[in-house]
């Protein structure tokens, strides 16, 4: 029998059959994929078979997937969700702000896996004027690189039709650090999912998290959303130094023309990278995220802090 798993709590994986029932199903303790260690082997999002005693015993090939390092074991991943059309990352300038190098940790990834991202700049009824100006700002440079941008506020509705549009026909994953508004987007863009919101924690500006395990909501008419826990930091997983300049578009496109080919685009001569940086075609803040995932490689450790 085969299905989708469409929610996991971590120990069950509620998988939904291509019948229509709904069968709550657990994997064998040894249940591992060949070449990845993840501290998930079966994601939301995964096409599976399933035995007569509600084992999952075979995942198919995924066509992507998004994943991150697992905080706590640094040789290992967390793939937050399979076989997605498109991914969605919620950001806040404010309350609380998102930091540049987590979207372009995310951003990096999902160009490692082939997936195309929107970025949901999210609250914008809360900010004022200099923030409004800066969100602008960051808009027109994730634009400029060639990613899709939205203002929204969830709150009021405000942009939510615009991605209503988007959705259809898509599983769509939708991710985060935790407070800046995923739950009560989803309220708008699903009303039957119902799902809990919280308050931003005053002491320190930040989110506390409601959503506690990964879920596919199916949106009307057609297509799905895929709510993952909110998350602080965004390790990248089992990527080469010589790779991630091929994640940074604008640093990628600039690269060609470097001297070296085997160039790191952090001091040698002739780096045509170095030369745009300092010519303010490539913005400091993306060149900074590229050198702490390049950090990363070298101390090979997951950097929380992001």
């Amino acid at each position: 029998m085969k299905g989708l798993v469409i929610k996991n709590t971590g120990s069950w994986y509620t998988v939904r059959m291509d019948d229509g029932q709904l069968l709550d199903c657990k994997i064998k303790g040894n249940f591992r994929l060949k070449g990845i260690r993840t501290t998930n082997p079966v994601a939301v999002g995964d096409r599976v078979e399933v035995n007569g005693e509600g084992w999952i015993v075979e995942i198919e090939d995924r066509r992507n997937y998004i994943i991150r390092k697992s905080i706590n074991l640094s040789k290992q991943s967390h793939i937050l969700a399979a076989n997605v059309d498109q991914a969605f990352l919620v950001v806040t300038i404010s309350r609380p702000e998102t930091s540049t190098t987590f979207i372009d940790r995310f951003l990096a990834s999902a160009e490692a896996y082939r997936v195309p991202v929107v970025l949901v700049f999210n609250k914008t009824d809360l900010l004022d004027a200099d923030e409004l100006r800066y969100q602008q700002m960051m808009v027109t440079l994730y634009e400029t690189i060639g990613y899709e941008c939205r203002q929204i506020s969830a709150s009021t509705g405000e942009g939510v039709d615009d991605l209503r549009q988007m959705l259809e026909g898509k599983v769509t994953l939708l991710s985060g650090n935790s407070g800046v508004g995923k739950s009560t987007l989803i309220n708008r863009l699903a009303p039957h999912a119902n799902l809990r919101t919280s308050e931003i924690s005053d002491a320190h500006n930040t989110g506390m998290h409601t959503t506690t395990f990964s879920e596919m909501i199916p949106i009307e008419p057609s297509g799905y959303l895929i709510d993952t826990p909110g998350i602080k930091g965004f390790g990248t997983f089992d990527m080469e130094p010589e790779e991630i300049t091929g994640y940074f578009k604008e640093i990628f496109r600039f690269s060609q023309d470097c001297r070296f080919s085997n160039c790191t685009h952090t001091h040698e001569p002739g780096c045509a990278v170095l030369k745009a940086l300092e010519n303010h075609y490539i913005a400091a803040s993306r060149y900074q995220s590229y050198l702490s995932m390049l950090n990363d490689k070298e101390e090979g450790k997951y950097r929380e802090g992001f």
